[in-house]
């Protein structure tokens, strides 16, 4: 019997004419109604003429998540007074409940795209909705577009509907239309938000530090708990309280021992049995639900009167230079905040304790990411190749993909040849995309079943598509053994996928047919180690290793990886990686990673899941890594020459080269001096004077004077180090190079400037007393250090190319006794003192008062009087 009185109940109502209206006069309207208002269920029985009087028709409802869909249809049948099956039905992976008196069909929007893929025309259907498109994710937007696509193209009549409660409604309105240039589809607005709710902020203590990748502080977890504590005690009805991720539901179920009330946890990997528990309501008993984002919307938890938001969110981040995805702890968007907001008020007035400061609520994104502009898009480019659009440039997105994911996701597909080099999806690529997993996957799947049989190759391709539970280990192979034991959920959703890929793979992909494990004769030798193991006891030790070991390389050959010590590994595309403390994986010589992450501040990828392999392999999975040659490169200090084979960036052996290439000798010598400069050669100290006077000359007159900068020199190595270098071999030849001998060529010979060298900067400088002194050019300007009383008599600084040179006057000990770049105001004004303080430390030097007219000399008064006497004794006799 129709539940009339719960229908009357949906504020959503009022607006259904509206909506019938719009959809007949222009086939496609956005519904724009708050959350709990009932447009997820009382919509689509309208829309399908099971309520009120509109026509009958097939209405198909597409839900982001699985949990969504069941609980969905259950509500519609419920309203309808059926069981899910018969007027109303779903379909997940793995798991249909349709018959053949359905009307509205409840799929997740990964169903939808399959069908779309397959039937573009969406034979016998009438109208779509697709619902909580504001959540953004990939496979909402991917069906939007191709949905949009087959309005314009090939069925008009098709009836299209975005709801929505939180999103921008405009933008939407604006995308479904724009291939048919029509003007915007009309924005139905539903009224009324339930029964309503108020909040509250709960900001937590001071000190909480920002969560980062997975990581949450303790303390807000504790403040969290806290507040649910208070709820409980402070309002009736039940408590629904939103974390981030099923790792804070486990330790805040911890922290709330010992409540007057049921702890659920409610995430999408919870079993299914438990799902159904809490949305079918509790038994008397006040209940705490502790849930990540999948309660959000879509979705009545019975009884719920308060919800409790820590404010945190999950979003996947992609590194696609290395192909390793991660999870970012974000803040929730003003958007997810009003849907959990709207949780409280779905049955009654509802109270909401928002864990976060009020000044903090303006600073929140409005809406969520953008999948599109964060994830993984290999099976998006596959999808959109196979859809006749590799470049996406002619779909309805509201957001372009970014061109360098797509880059990445179309290297990906082009390696395990899902689309040619124009980026269209081949036959083999078309076949990948219609089994329903992740293109590499498909891969694997694939090129796998013949290797290893159809049954072992779906088995695994179901573990690496739903990662097991972290209980399960680390070890793909101890995994797939636990799932074929155990009795859990997780392990009935395994046994579903392995089921519906074995279906779906031709039986000529087993290799031969009639096996009990479907297994196939010849192929490689790890395909034999394999039905080896399998055929002894359903493959105990090395057989399941093999097995998930070979599906594992095919699907990440990129993240085979090679034992580089105790727990740590080098994975072939040059990212180390590592395994955990207690791992049974540390001793592994080559593992093939299944799930890995790297934190932002990580150096090395944390391997959550792989499997144990052997060389041939990984060999065998990321052959097109692998490749031979000289490898000829500065290392150590000198140059290193061998022979190598490598797969990707690990190297499998290597011999010496006695006659290495020598154009890989230059290079590697090069590389040599660029790490470690010019110094390498031999430099005397007038070989540095040269250059220090050309750098002189190049900064104060410029051309043509060369720069001899260590950056300049290397870069024109061609000009001064031939042909020596082409000579040398090893660094012992390169410190016999003279290089001042081979700085000479760079002298402007050619103008004849190179001829005035000593005159614009001699190597010396003569002094008043006759000594020739040499002229220091190493700092910004040119010093001359020589003895106070050398410069008597000469009034003016000397100067080399215009520049006055510092003078560092010295004692008669060659101790610094001034400094200056003004010799005549030194002798004026600063020679006074100077003296004062010398000619008591040297009573036998002469101090004349005037030294700018007095004899320079480089001796002692006695010695300077006896070379005068000697003089004029010379005379005399000659006289």
């Amino acid at each position: 019997m129709i539940q009339t009185e719960a229908l009357d109940r949906l504020p959503v109502r009022d607006s259904v004419p509206g909506l019938l209206a719009a959809l007949d006069e222009r086939g496609t309207a956005v519904l724009y109604a708050p959350p709990g208002t009932g447009k997820t269920t009382l919509v689509p029985l309208a829309l399908a003429g099971l309520v009120g009087e509109g026509p009958g028709r097939r209405v198909l409802v597409a839900e982001p998540r699985r949990m969504a869909v069941r609980a969905a249809a259950r509500r519609m049948a419920w309203l309808l007074g059926q069981e899910t099956g018969e007027a109303v039905g779903y379909t997940v992976r793995g798991e249909r409940r349709v018959g053949p008196a359905t009307r509205v069909e409840v799929v997740t929007t990964g169903v939808l795209l399959q069908r779309l893929q397959r039937d573009p025309e969406l034979a016998g259907v009438d109208v779509v909705l697709l619902d909580e498109c504001h959540e953004r994710h990939l496979d909402a937007d991917t069906a939007m577009a191709f949905l949009v696509d087959v309005r314009a193209t090939l069925r008009p009549e098709l009836k299209l509907i975005a709801a929505s409660a939180t999103s921008d409604a405009e933008a939407w309105a604006d995308l479904m239309t724009v291939l048919e240039g029509s003007g915007p589809a009309p924005v139905v607005r539903g009224a009324g938000e339930g029964h309503g709710s108020q909040f509250f902020f709960a900001p937590p203590p001071g000190g909480i530090r920002p969560a980062h990748g997975t990581w949450v502080d303790p303390a807000l977890l504790r403040h969290v708990a806290a507040t649910v504590r208070l709820a409980l005690d402070r309002h009736e009805g039940d408590v629904l309280c939103f974390l981030p991720g099923t790792g804070e539901i486990a330790r805040t179920a911890g922290l709330l021992a010992g409540v007057e009330a049921e702890v659920l946890q409610l995430h999408g990997r919870a079993p299914a049995a438990v799902q159904d528990s809490v949305l079918r309501g509790g038994s008397g008993r006040r209940r705490v639900v502790l849930a990540t984002s999948v309660a959000e919307s879509s979705l009545t938890v019975p009884g719920v009167r308060v919800v409790v938001d820590s404010g945190l969110a999950r979003e996947p981040r992609t590194d696609h230079a290395r192909g390793l995805g991660s999870l970012a702890t974000v803040p929730v968007s003003a958007a997810g905040a009003t849907q959990r907001l709207g949780r409280a008020g779905r049955e009654a007035f509802g109270t909401v304790y928002r864990c976060w400061a009020a000044a903090d609520d303006v600073r929140r994104p409005r809406f969520p990411s953008p999948e599109i502009k964060i994830a993984d898009l290999s099976a998006f480019a596959l999808r959109v190749a196979c859809w006749g659009d590799p470049s996406a440039a002619g779909l309805a997105l509201l957001d372009a993909p970014p061109a360098g994911a797509m880059a990445a996701a179309r290297s990906v597909l082009a390696s395990i040849g899902a689309v040619d080099r124009d980026g269209r999806a081949t036959e083999r690529g078309v076949r990948m995309s219609r089994l329903g997993v992740h293109p590499r996957l498909a891969r694997a799947l694939i090129d796998g079943a013949p290797e290893v049989g159809v049954r072992a190759a779906a088995e695994t391709v179901a573990l690496l598509s739903e990662e097991p539970p972290r209980e399960y280990g680390d070890d793909l192979a101890g995994a797939w053994r636990t799932a074929r034991r155990g009795g859990d959920a997780y392990a009935a959703r395994w046994r579903a996928e392995a089921r519906r890929l074995m279906s779906s793979l031709p039986p000529a992909a087993s290799g031969r047919a009639g096996g009990p494990e479907g297994t196939a004769d010849g192929g490689t030798a790890q395909g034999r180690e394999a039905r080896e193991g399998q055929g002894q006891g359903q493959g105990q030790g090395s057989g399941d290793d093999a097995v998930t070991g070979l599906i594992t390389a095919l699907a990440f050959p990129e993240r085979v990886a090679r034992a580089r010590g105790e727990g740590s590994f080098l994975m072939v595309s040059g990212t180390g990686a590592e395994v955990g403390a207690g791992s049974g994986l540390r001793g592994a010589p080559w593992l093939a990673v299944a799930v890995a992450d790297r934190p932002v501040t990580a150096a090395s990828a944390r391997v959550r899941l792989a499997a144990v392999i052997g060389e041939e392999t990984a060999r065998t999975a990321a052959a097109h890594l692998l490749e031979s040659g000289e490898e000829v490169h500065w290392e150590g200090g000198d140059v290193v020459a061998r022979e190598v084979r490598r797969l990707g960036a690990v190297e499998l052996s290597a011999r010496a080269l006695r006659s290495p290439d020598p154009a890989l000798v230059r290079e590697a010598l090069l590389e040599g001096l660029r790490s470690a400069g010019p110094e390498l050669l031999h430099w005397t100290r007038e070989a540095r004077g040269l250059r220090e006077r050309l750098a002189f000359l190049y900064r104060v007159v410029g051309p043509p004077w060369p720069d001899v900068s260590d950056a300049a020199l290397l870069e024109r190595t061609d000009d001064w180090l031939e042909p020596e270098l082409s000579r040398a071999r090893r660094r012992a030849d390169l410190a016999r190079i003279a290089a001042g001998q081979a700085l000479q060529r760079l002298l402007p010979w050619a103008s004849g400037a190179a001829g005035r060298l000593d005159e614009l900067a001699p190597e010396r400088i003569t002094v008043p007393s006759g000594s020739r002194i040499r002229v220091e050019y190493g700092g910004e300007q040119p010093v001359l250090a020589v003895k106070l009383q050398e410069l008597f008599g000469l009034r003016e600084t000397p100067r080399v190319a215009g520049v006055p040179v510092v003078v560092h006057l010295l004692s008669p000990a060659g101790r610094p006794a001034a400094v200056t770049a003004d010799l005549a105001s030194f002798w004026r004004d600063g020679y006074r003192s100077v003296r004062a303080e010398l000619r008591g430390r040297y009573p036998r030097h002469p101090w004349p008062e005037d030294p700018s007219s007095a004899e320079a000399t480089k001796y002692t008064k006695a010695r300077q009087e006896g070379a005068r006497g000697g003089g004029r004794a010379a005379g005399a006799g000659k006289g």
